[in-house]
């Protein structure tokens, strides 16, 4: 089994079709470990309970948005340190600055492509082979 192939992980997005798209992407790429949750808190109880190697998460959702459900997830000790990418479907420079503030490994712009997913991971996690 290669290295990817244990990669868990999740997909927070309250909008099914993300969840599907980014679900293809990483498939591609060789991920098929992938959990969902549709809002942030949903994601929260999750990774307390049984926590995932990466999150992807949308930044604009109901109840926790992204970056609340990151700064909650750097506070767990063992989710500290869990790589984070937010998704977003603008090129809002605030939201780039708060994400990093807030300790997001990287921003990630809607729509998700294959190779902007994979050089996106491969900045944290090194190659993906």
């Amino acid at each position: 089994m290669s290295f990817v192939q244990h990669l868990k992980v999740m997909i927070v997005d309250d909008h099914r079709t993300s969840r599907l798209l980014i679900y293809e992407a990483l498939t591609q790429l060789g991920i098929t470990q992938v959990v969902y949750a549709v809002d942030g808190e949903q994601a929260l109880k999750q990774m307390m309970a049984t926590p995932c190697h990466i999150v992807i998460s949308d930044f604009n959702m109901p109840k926790l948005d992204g970056i609340q459900l990151l700064k909650a997830l750097r506070s767990y000790g063992p989710t500290k340190k869990t790589p984070f990418f937010i998704l977003t479907g603008k090129g809002d420079r605030a939201l780039v600055q708060q994400a990093a503030a807030a300790g997001a490994n990287n921003i990630l712009a809607k729509p998700i492509t294959v190779p902007v997913l994979r050089k996106t991971l491969e900045a944290v996690l090194g190659p993906l082979q």
